[in-house]
């Protein structure tokens, strides 16, 4: 617990620009709050004629802890102000201007000391959610398989701002309440030691009791973050996946999924807020036994004389005042074992490493000059069955390359291997005859482009879509790029053009008109290596032509790999290799295959094409 806790803090670096001028507006504000109270002494006794010693004093007396101190410099200011005649009222608008000037600073240097803090909770978020995105962004295709989506965002989200007040809280535990705390203290033992030390043996009780209520909060709000998590994933499949959940009527199913952990959410809430809320009763009830008691023994030291009846009266309302950051200081342990819980679950993506890195000294992948080969190359999704089972292959550059076969034979994920979204286990896959592990994944991907049949579009305009296939393109760039894909017609007819936001996902657009926004966007990277995953296989026979027109001028001139159910699409490529298995079953031009009557013969057949 302690090393995570460390770690949260190490987000708000440096701490230093915050936890020094903190410290100095905690101690003044300490200051200036006792001195509030430590004023009650003298206005009372003023007000109710009891032995005020008033005498001229004409220098500025020595500061000293003593309530003699506080008389001297009251004569002080009354003496240069009003000279040496004494008069209640005189002395009464003073202790009242008096009072409001410390009063003014003490929420002066309050207030700075919560900006302060406010600078560094708003510092530490962004960080702490800068980090985790990167992390996360940077993960390998496959850590995602493994990943609830919801589960993600509510890490970046509701656990990160339980984690905020956790670390912001710190400061407030180490400086703010502490000074508080021994500025009443002092006040306290300047009144009466004997009571003082009553006082002081009482406050460990309440420590102790409200201790052992908070420390027993991590577990849960461990608990209740991860449930959360499932809550935040529930709501995001069932809000993409509305059209499914009502066509099959599965309505009640989700809603008593959504129902039963935003139940168990609630119970885990509302038995940490027993806990929580049961730690200030609690000790305001023990502050309220104490000052009974003080009652009793303080009366009695004022009737025998040794303490006056303003002290003790200043000495209750002091330690009336002393249980509030007591039991703030407590609190804030409560909320930090809470933050500490939810930074596990943060340092969970933190720590995440990607299966694919980089070799520390990998080259810049500069172009494909020869080919792209595949050599005996194996690969599993578990360990346990493999997907691909000794695959060898060339693509030649400009050669347009299909992959044919039943689905789930591992053309897909032979697809994904070239961009390295994920790591062959055994053979290697060679770039111009140098292994693909020698290159950094950024420069290899930035010769590439993929068009799949899940069209990913952002809630954005249609051009920061299409644009996003190259930073900084030229607004005539993207419309060239637009209608090359046959999107530019259907663009300019929208609302706004090229500036019509399309909603999340591409939404307000058919998905005919996604893809060759899909299109345009790799039109407009102009790749040297592309590659189509079932680009077509969704669409309508209107948007299919539309689309592989679009299709056909981007692969022209280009090394291409084509995936393709619609087997008609890929009669003119160089190469069709049929995967079934994880082998190849056979491979060679449309009439080679065709020759053979084999595999690609019968599937041809099927689709009634031949």
């Amino acid at each position: 617990m302690f090393k995570t806790y460390l770690r949260l803090l190490g987000f708000a670096k440096p701490l230093s620009r915050y936890a020094v001028p903190y410290f100095f507006y905690a101690a003044l504000h300490a200051l200036f709050n006792t001195c509030n109270y430590a004023l009650i002494t003298p206005i009372l006794k003023t007000m109710f004629a009891e032995d005020y010693a008033f005498h001229p004093v004409y220098e500025m007396p020595a500061i000293a802890f003593r309530e003699q101190t506080l008389t001297d410099f009251i004569n002080f200011v009354y003496t240069h102000l009003f000279g040496t005649e004494f008069k209640m009222t005189y002395v009464l608008a003073l202790l009242a201007a008096i009072l409001i000037v410390v009063n003014l600073l003490s929420n002066l240097f309050r207030y700075l000391s919560s900006y302060t803090v406010e600078s560094m909770r708003a510092t530490t978020l962004q960080r702490m959610r800068n980090e985790m995105f990167d992390n996360i962004i940077r993960m390998n295709v496959g850590y995602f398989s493994d990943q609830r989506k919801g589960d993600i965002i509510s890490r970046i989200t509701s656990d990160v701002m339980v984690v905020q007040y956790c670390i912001t809280n710190t400061l407030q535990v180490a400086f703010r309440e502490p000074f508080l705390i021994i500025g009443y203290l002092v006040l306290m033992i300047n009144i009466s030691w004997e009571l003082s030390v009553f006082s002081v043996l009482f406050l460990p009780l309440v420590g102790l009791t409200i201790g052992s209520i908070v420390k027993r909060l991590r577990h849960p709000a461990s608990r209740n973050q991860k449930r959360m998590g499932e809550l935040v994933s529930v709501l995001d499949e069932s809000l993409s996946g509305v059209k499914i959940i009502k066509t099959y009527n599965a309505t009640e199913y989700i809603k008593r999924k959504f129902h039963a952990l935003n139940a168990e959410i609630t119970r885990l809430m509302l038995w940490m807020a027993r806990r929580q809320q049961l730690a200030s009763p609690m000790s305001e009830f023990l502050g309220i036994l104490a000052v009974a008691v003080i009652l009793i023994f303080g009366g009695s030291l004022v009737m025998g004389g040794s303490l006056s009846a303003a002290g003790f009266i200043t000495f209750i309302a002091v330690f009336s005042q002393i249980t509030r950051p007591v039991r703030a200081f407590i609190d804030q342990f409560a909320n930090i074992n809470q933050g500490v819980a939810a930074g596990e679950r943060i340092f969970e993506i933190v720590d995440a490493l990607p299966e694919i890195v980089d070799a520390p000294n990998a080259a810049e992948f500069g172009g494909l000059k020869d080919k792209i080969e595949f050599r005996n190359v194996h690969f599993s999704y578990d360990g346990s069955r493999e997907v691909l089972d000794g695959i060898s292959f060339e693509i030649r550059k400009g050669e347009t390359v299909a992959l044919v076969g039943p689905s789930g034979g591992g053309k897909s994920t032979l697809s994904e291997l070239i961009p390295r979204f994920y790591e062959a286990g055994a053979g290697d896959i060679l770039f111009d005859g140098r292994s693909i592990r020698e290159y950094s994944q950024d420069s290899i991907r930035a010769h590439m482009s993929l068009v799949s049949q899940d069209t990913v579009l952002f809630n954005d305009t249609i051009e920061a879509n299409i644009a996003m296939g190259r930073e900084g393109a030229a607004h005539d760039e993207v419309v060239e790029a637009a209608k090359i894909a046959n999107a530019h017609n259907f663009i300019v007819e929208c609302a706004d053009g090229y500036a019509t936001n399309i909603g999340d996902r591409g939404a307000k657009l058919s998905g005919g008109q996604r893809q060759r926004l899909s299109i345009a966007r790799a039109v407009l990277k102009n790749p040297e290596v592309l590659i189509l995953d079932e680009a077509t296989s969704a669409l309508d026979t209107e948007s299919e032509k539309l689309v592989q027109e679009a299709l056909t001028k981007l692969l022209k001139g280009r090394t291409s790999v084509v995936i393709a159910h619609r087997l008609s699409t890929i009669h003119n490529a160089d190469k069709i290799i049929v995967i079934d298995g994880g082998r190849i079953a056979e491979q060679g031009t449309h009439g080679e295959l065709m020759a053979k009557n084999g595999i690609y013969a019968k599937l041809i057949e099927m689709q009634n094409i031949a």
